[in-house]
């Protein structure tokens, strides 16, 4: 890092790769899995060190249940295994655990579990960590105009009004845009919060994602001149005023 690295406020990363990756090596797609949830904690405690202020990570998209019933079924225990083992992590580092998504879709129990931890960690004051889960961005917006149209059907629609009923409201949209895998798409993650995102492109798979490569991507990030919509030269302006 250097004195001109800017540190996003927020990261969001889809973590593509897993299954490809242990059948590189020949075993089950779940081994993959297993490997990448380290990779999630070698991640998280990277953007703690570095004070990133939220990471939002796409763990089960809400087309994920298409996948075969037994990778669907590791992939709650899976889950539900990392709630149990990393409570008291997230607590230690003051990291708050929040769910985003139709959380409905998955068993009483699970559902149970993922409040607890939520309660458990709701007065961290550091990393804001969103686990986006049976999750998609086209859900996302629905729901939101849903919500409006209940709560106020008269009233014109806004775009802040959008944003205000989204699952991530009350926080920053997304900085900067990871997506591992070598893939070269959104896959209906955050459609609408990544529109003046930074979006960057590796082809590691997300089990070799570790800190060095997060830095690389910090790096290209702070490299970019974000303009929304405006001129090069009228930021240079406003940075110069």
């Amino acid at each position: 890092m250097t004195n001109q690295t800017v540190i996003p406020r927020h990261i969001a990363i889809v973590m593509d790769g897993n299954g490809r990756w242990a059948q590189q090596r020949r075993r089950p797609r779940l081994f993959g899995h297993h490997r990448g949830a380290e990779a999630v904690r070698t991640t998280v405690k990277a953007c703690s060190r570095l004070s990133v202020e939220c990471l939002t990570l796409f763990a089960f998209s809400s087309e994920n249940w298409k996948r075969p019933e037994d990778e669907v079924k590791g992939l709650m225990t899976l889950l539900a295994g990392a709630l149990d083992r990393e409570a008291k992590g997230l607590m230690k580092h003051g990291v708050r655990l929040k769910f985003i998504g139709d959380i409905s879709g998955f068993s009483n129990k699970l559902q149970e579990k993922i409040a607890h931890v939520e309660a458990l960690t709701a007065n961290g004051e550091g990393l804001l960590l969103q686990i986006a889960a049976n999750y998609g961005g086209r859900w996302d917006i629905l729901q939101s105009v849903q919500q409006l149209i209940e709560e106020a059907p008269e009233e014109a629609l806004t775009e802040e009004h959008i944003s205000q009923r989204l699952s991530t409201q009350g926080v920053p949209e997304p900085d900067l845009f990871i997506r591992t895998g070598g893939e070269r798409r959104i896959s209906n993650f955050l459609l609408w919060q990544l529109a003046y995102s930074e979006l960057y492109f590796t082809d590691l798979l997300w089990p070799d994602f570790d800190e060095p490569a997060l830095l690389e991507a910090i790096e290209d990030f702070s490299g970019r001149q974000r303009r929304f919509g405006m001129t090069g030269e009228q930021i240079k302006e406003g940075r110069n005023a």
